[in-house]
């Protein structure tokens, strides 16, 4: 097993970071295209007596998903140019571990799963609830449970003297 690089972690320029935002975008575009490709043309197809108003709704459901997580990354990951056309700032890099667009690509990455098991059994559709377990995790490891228990602030000896004393004058 070789061993992990010595020295500072490499930084990515902005042009590569608009390279690769470009690459992000195209293959989760190309996810959400196949995986509706291929809900769409299996199941009015082949299962056509059993598609209801049901798997109208979940179909528009997810596409809006798609859409919506989408045009969120093309939003993070738009480059700024100056008037010269030359490159000001790459965007947010759609490829940064535990940033907002690694939770936006899992977003789009379980709807297409979902969906493609949505062909063979409705019931696969429950595992949609993974997002919203997954959000409400985060809410509480990052900004919930450290409120909650975090260790009350401590007071100095002269402080807490003083605001007995405040306290006794009023008795």
């Amino acid at each position: 097993m070789p061993a992990p690089p010595k020295g500072k972690v490499g930084t990515k320029g902005q042009k590569q970071i608009v390279v690769e935002n470009a690459e992000t975008l195209s293959y989760y575009r190309n996810i959400m295209v196949g995986a509706s490709l291929l809900y769409i043309v299996i199941r009015l197809l082949w299962k056509l007596d059993t598609f209801t108003w049901w798997n109208w709704l979940v179909l528009a459901f997810a596409t809006a998903v798609y859409f919506g997580c989408y045009h969120f990354m093309t939003i993070m990951a738009k480059p700024s140019y100056s008037e010269t056309g030359a490159l000001l700032d790459g965007g947010c890099d759609l490829n940064m571990l535990s940033g907002m667009g690694e939770h936006i690509k899992d977003i789009i990455l379980v709807t297409a799963i979902v969906q493609v098991l949505g062909i063979f059994s409705e019931y696969f559709w429950i595992l949609w609830f993974v997002i919203p377990g997954r959000a409400f995790y985060l809410l509480w490891v990052n900004i919930l449970s450290p409120w909650f228990f975090a260790p009350p602030p401590e007071v100095d000896e002269k402080k807490q003297k003083k605001m007995e004393r405040k306290q006794n004058r009023r008795f």
